[in-house]
């Protein structure tokens, strides 16, 4: 059984890992991401003017990631909601896939040198063994 892939606080650094990526898997989210990111806060009905998406839409992927932690909500004027990229839960994410990767390091590079003790010696000579004797 391999070992567990993060440290005694991974319950929590998990659950959020796993509700950024569900909120990332929709192509529609990313593109609403990507436009709060590059524009800056924004409302529903703004984010609609730049893209090709309804307000009522923009506004349900919204809130699915408020729920992530992916944006927040503000309030604006006239009873707006203006909504802010936040990047505290894609740091998780990125913490949670580095200790995966951390993990598979050590067992990846034994069955890598494992396997290339097991093929035996080169079938052609090394390049330095051939270089200089061209006649």
């Amino acid at each position: 059984m391999p070992p567990d892939p993060l440290p005694p606080a991974a319950p929590g650094i998990e659950a959020v890992a796993e509700q950024v990526f569900a909120a990332l898997a929709d192509p529609t989210r990313r593109t609403i991401l990507a436009a709060l990111a590059s524009g800056g806060p924004a409302t529903a009905t703004d984010l609609a003017a730049r893209l090709p998406i309804t307000r009522q839409a923009i506004a349900k992927h919204l809130t699915l990631l408020a729920q992530a932690g992916l944006v927040t909500a503000e309030p604006g004027e006239r009873r707006r909601v203006r909504y802010r990229v936040q990047s505290a839960p894609m740091q998780v994410a990125q913490q949670f896939l580095a200790a995966l990767a951390r993990d598979w390091e050590s067992p990846l590079g034994a069955l890598k040198d494992h396997l290339d003790r097991s093929a035996g010696p080169p079938a052609t000579p090394a390049l330095h063994e051939t270089r200089g004797h061209h006649g």
